[in-house]
């Protein structure tokens, strides 16, 4: 078992320090990408968030595993907007210096428009609707999937969260303005998002009408392993496989 903090994926970190072009960001958001696998247009996309002190680098390298599933996806992984002020690396999407249920709440709220305004240029660039995006979150990245996507209208195809939690759930009903179909991984060994904060938002997204799948990872720290990777891209190609019909 990989040590929690760089918990591999595959073979690589997730959690890794902020690679050396890392830079104090400002607006707009801008991260790594990579283009459709099979070389022609995109007809989807997904977007990867990272976690606390890490950097898009350290997740788009699952377009490498998941690129050949979907070889007409793009991928992209924006930094977070805001350094890290936990440590001397990476980014943040908000401070997780004080952990009260409500201050992180309000964290993700002032964060969110920021994604939000990203996910749009993504598409247009593209060309694509919400409807033929992902948005595949890792942790604290989790966390801004779950509170993004179900108030984006159209809403993604599907949200992915490994080990996260969502923030804000009693307002969800109100606020979602669409149901996305969501798959949730936790290992029961994570010791930084406690395992619970899965079921806990099971229950917080069914009470918004968003159904939720989840996959409980034996003895899985705060990572991603190759179990749980292959279910997400199964649930990827379900959900983004089908390009839709120009007619």
């Amino acid at each position: 078992m990989v040590p929690i903090g760089t918990a591999g994926i595959v073979g690589y970190a997730v959690a890794t320090p902020c690679h050396q072009e890392c830079r104090p960001m400002s607006l707009p958001l801008s991260g790594p990408s990579r283009p459709p696998a099979s070389g022609g247009k995109a007809t989807s996309l997904v977007i990867l968030l990272h976690g606390l002190g890490a950097d898009g680098q350290d997740l788009i390298d699952l377009a490498q595993h998941l690129g050949p599933l979907l070889p007409d996806t793009a991928f992209v992984a924006p930094n977070a907007p805001e350094p890290c002020d936990m440590g001397p690396y990476g980014y943040q999407w908000f401070s997780l210096q004080d952990r009260t249920p409500s201050v992180m709440a309000a964290g993700v709220d002032k964060t969110a428009p920021v994604l939000a305004h990203f996910i749009e240029g993504e598409l247009a660039k593209r060309g694509l609707d919400a409807g033929r995006m992902a948005l595949v979150g890792f942790s604290q990245g989790t966390m801004m999937s779950l509170h993004v996507g179900p108030r984006l209208s159209p809403g993604p195809a599907a949200i992915v969260g490994f080990s996260g939690a969502l923030l804000g759930a009693d307002r969800l009903p109100a606020e979602a303005r669409s149901t996305p179909p969501v798959l949730l991984i936790h290992g029961d060994a994570d010791g930084v998002v406690p395992f619970q904060a899965m079921a806990a938002a099971v229950a917080g997204l069914a009470a918004a009408g968003i159904a939720a799948d989840s996959l409980r990872r034996p003895g899985l720290g705060h990572g991603i392993d190759e179990p749980a990777l292959e279910s997400a891209a199964e649930f990827l190609v379900k959900h983004l496989g089908t390009t839709p019909s120009q007619g």
